[in-house]
């Protein structure tokens, strides 16, 4: 990482505040974020009052092995698209128990990834009481800086549901 950069944390603080007042929990599971999605979350004092636990899914030895995901459940779908991410997201829920599961996977860079898409490019997707996916398209190569704004997606489009 060049220089130094800022994780925001604002957004987990207002989901963790959310959970919290819920009584609710959530599991994670990240590919291309690295991990930052659930550094976020931890950050926040009392994180262990909602969140359950998570997993860096970033192969598929991960995502059979952590979540059980095997590949026939996989059949027609392929990484880093939302519908994977919608059945990474309802499985890391149901595994852990959890309210909600908070889903994100793609490409950081600084290339794309094996499956054509272009570096920059993210799929996010929670499950639970409400359900929502989406694809971000940065159009950067910086590694470090998808990777932190991957997490900020991820947790955004969690807040968005937590706020219906």
């Amino acid at each position: 990482m060049s220089g130094s950069m800022t994780i925001p944390t604002a957004a987990a603080e207002r989901v963790a505040r959310l959970l919290i007042q819920r009584r609710q929990t959530l599991a994670v599971s990240e590919s291309s974020a690295g991990g930052l999605v659930s550094a976020m979350l931890l950050s926040v004092p009392g994180a262990s009052a909602y969140f359950l636990g998570g997993g860096i899914i970033y192969t598929g030895a991960a995502r059979e092995g952590l979540l059980g995901v095997t590949p026939t459940m996989m059949a027609g779908i392929r990484s880093a698209t939302e519908e994977m991410s919608r059945l990474l997201a309802r499985t890391v829920r149901e595994r852990l128990g959890a309210d909600w599961g908070l889903a994100e996977t793609g490409a950081t860079g600084p290339a794309g990834n094996r499956y054509g898409d272009a570096a920059g490019h993210c799929c996010l997707a929670v499950d639970g009481p409400h359900r929502a996916s989406r694809t971000l398209e940065t159009g950067s190569a910086d590694r470090m800086a998808n990777m932190v704004t991957f997490a900020g997606a991820a947790l955004a489009l969690l807040e968005e549901q937590l706020a219906r």
